[in-house]
């Protein structure tokens, strides 16, 4: 039996001071009874001699200081799993948000998970295909990879990840693949469009979504991708899957942590945000990876908006540091029509080299990668040269890299929504454009895969490749 308190002595905010403890642990998890009967819980912020700090998930309306009781239940936040929460919706607390039943855990884990030896960790080195050319030929995407979306306010980041969640597979003998899906203070537009965007094909099936919405409690929020990750790693390391946790939006997140930062009064960082923040964020990215000996896989795809577009806040920041490259959202792109609107050249994807070659995607990826970012970026500079000195000023060659960063972006960068393309359709599209290029320009490309798979005939867009 867990021992009562009525020694609450302060109510500031959702934050509840309480006296005279013994035993509390931080993070322990707890239950207050209102004077009205009425149950909230929360969790153990801080610790000090016999005082102890609690933070409550659904505020301190209707608490008073002299017959509330509060309650310390000995341990930290968890969450029951099973396989049956596969197809299923949930808030952010893992309570189960749809009209389906309650689900039967066959096991319950703490939401903090349990540190992953550095040794034990193997390197990620197998391609996924999202079926999105500028992310699967230029920046691919490795199992085990950490790899954040920076977008901006009123770009089509939610439209990419439902995308990517549709799209999603690993490719090779047939194995087992899931996808964990976490909303962190979005809309209820946004969430009725995440699902019914799942619930095309065979999505929702295969997909694991838990919601925590913009009016849902900061401290929920703060659990929200912990409980999702938790999730991932009972699929992963217990039912050998292959799992891909698309957290959107740790813009949200990091808000949530600066709000309950503020609550406590501490010193605050850069912008405001608390200095543990880097520390927070890695204790969520570092979850993601393999592990010797086991053969499922977390591989994790973060989306945050960043503030004025800043790649230099400190949310984009200090996520770059902890992970594997980033793929950038372009509002200029955005702006031409382009949808994905992914800008190719500041994106990168640090492990791309160990998930694409023979046998994983083709022999030919490295050497068109290569090319086609080359390409690409003579283009982009012969784009700028232009708006200063005129196209007047631009010679021959110039003109066709011109014109082929154009037709790269129309065609290579842009496709639609619903539309799926597999590896081999990305690479023989990228060959396709480079027969824009002179032949002389090919010097990424071993003449041996130029032979082998550059078509004869020049690539025109008009009949459609």
């Amino acid at each position: 039996m867990f021992k009562e308190y009525l020694t609450v002595r302060e109510i500031s905010g959702p934050l509840v001071l309480v006296e005279e403890v013994e035993g509390v642990k931080y993070d322990e998890l707890i239950e207050i009874t209102a004077p009205d009967g009425s149950l909230r819980r929360g969790r153990v912020l801080e610790v000090h001699e016999d005082k102890a700090l609690v933070q409550l998930f659904e505020g301190a309306t209707g608490i008073d200081i002299y017959r509330t009781r509060v309650r310390f239940l000995g341990r930290g936040i968890e969450i029951g799993l099973s396989l049956d929460m596969l197809g299923r919706v949930f808030d952010g607390m893992g309570r189960v948000r749809d009209d389906g039943p309650p689900i039967i855990p066959e096991i319950t884990l703490d939401i903090n998970g349990s540190p992953i030896n550095p040794y034990s960790r193997d390197y990620p080195s197998e391609f996924i295909q999202t079926g999105i050319s500028a992310i699967d030929g230029l920046n691919t995407l490795v199992r085990g990879q950490k790899l954040p979306i920076f977008s901006g306010s009123g770009l089509p980041h939610a439209r990419v990840a439902a995308q990517i969640v549709r799209q999603a597979k690993v490719l090779g003998k047939e194995e087992k693949f899931a996808v964990v899906f976490a909303g962190m203070g979005i809309t209820f537009e946004e969430a009725d469009f995440f699902l019914k965007s799942f619930e095309k094909g065979v999505a929702l099936s295969r997909t694991v979504v838990f919601l925590n919405l913009a009016d849902d409690p900061s401290i929920e929020r703060i659990a929200t991708p912990r409980v999702a990750l938790t999730c991932a790693e009972y699929l992963a390391f217990y039912k050998d899957m292959h799992v891909l946790v698309i957290l959107l939006d740790m813009t949200n997140y990091c808000e949530a942590l600066r709000e309950i930062s503020a609550a406590r009064k501490e010193v605050p960082g850069r912008r405001g945000y608390p200095g543990y923040m880097y520390t927070d964020l890695a204790s969520i990215y570092e979850r993601a990876g393999r592990i010797k000996g086991k053969k499922g896989s977390i591989t994790q795809m973060p989306i945050l908006t960043m503030p004025e577009d800043d790649k230099t806040h400190p949310i984009p920041d200090l996520t770059g540091y902890i992970t594997e490259g980033q793929i950038i959202l372009s509002r200029s792109l955005h702006r031409k029509g382009i949808y994905p609107p992914i800008d190719v050249l500041p994106s990168l994807s640090r492990l791309k080299d160990r998930g694409i070659g023979k046998g994983k995607t083709r022999e030919d990826h490295a050497d068109l990668f290569n090319q086609l970012f080359s390409a690409y970026a003579h283009g982009k500079e012969v784009q700028e040269l232009a708006v200063i000195l005129g196209e007047e000023s631009l010679s021959e060659l110039d003109r066709i890299y011109y014109k082929f960063a154009e037709i790269f972006e129309e065609v290579y960068v842009n496709q639609g929504e619903y539309e799926e393309r597999s590896i081999e359709e990305t690479l023989d599209l990228g060959w396709k454009l480079l027969t824009l290029l002179p032949q002389s320009e090919l010097k990424r490309v071993r003449p041996e895969f130029i032979e082998k798979y550059l078509p004869k005939e020049k690539f025109t867009p008009e009949r459609g490749g």
